[in-house]
């Protein structure tokens, strides 16, 4: 869920006529009901109650210092990648935003010259040639592949939020983590809602085409429809 709306808000998923690796579609619609339920019912509740109370200011400050904890994973996927370069960047932005942003609490990095990437274990299994495997849809999290969700699974070993030892202070710190999230991607999920005749089939394209346009660092090679259509 919070995936695929990820993908609206960055604008880079365009729908197309392609056929997606959906063989679990069944089921995967039933989860997606449910998530589609939790999120009416209580994730949307609380994240505009979250975003209510809280001050923009302050909104954003943690926004930036989850950003900062996701930039140590996105550090070790550039150096499994190879992406040396962008590697010393992306480090470059953790040591700044952690000592001189104040624990990530202020994005200093960016007017620095260090822009936010987007890498993850998904993406670095893909960069070597794995395929996305079936289409599937988590619980609470939403759009996935089964390549996808390895990923998932290997960055926790890397992810600071889950290095932290009290069960109770991780567990706090991911539905604060999650909380936040939602609660940026308020407006996106009216688009999602609005976007579609079927919102299931408008999600799963956009979480495939986002998949794409992030493992060809925004340069996906193109289809036979689409040099069709450029020519």
């Amino acid at each position: 869920m919070f995936v695929a709306m990820a993908a609206l808000l960055s604008g880079c998923a365009s729908l197309t006529s392609q056929e997606e690796n959906d063989p679990l579609e069944f089921v995967n619609r039933g989860v997606y009901k449910f998530n589609q339920k939790a999120d009416e019912y209580v994730l949307e509740p609380v994240a505009k109650g979250y975003q209510y109370v809280t001050p923009d200011i302050v909104d954003q400050s943690i926004t930036n210092f989850f950003s900062n904890l996701d930039d140590v994973v996105v550090f070790v996927n550039d150096i499994l990648q190879l992406k040396f370069n962008q590697a010393l960047s992306d480090g470059g932005r953790v040591l700044v935003n952690t000592t001189v942003g104040v624990l990530g609490f202020v994005d200093m990095a960016t007017d620095m010259g260090m822009p936010k990437n987007n890498e993850d274990f998904g993406q670095t299994l893909g960069a070597y040639g794995v395929g996305t495997g079936p289409y599937v849809v988590l619980p609470i999290l939403g759009s996935s592949t089964l390549r996808d969700t390895l990923g998932i699974y290997a960055d926790t070993f890397v992810d600071p939020i889950q290095q932290i030892d009290d069960s109770d202070a991780r567990w706090a710190t991911m539905v604060l983590k999650g909380v936040d999230t939602r609660a940026d991607l308020i407006r996106a999920k009216k688009i999602a809602d609005q976007a579609a005749l079927d919102p299931y089939e408008f999600e799963r394209s956009a979480h495939f085409q986002r998949r794409n346009y992030l493992i060809y660092d925004g340069n996906p090679p193109l289809d036979d429809e689409d040099i069709f259509d450029d020519e």
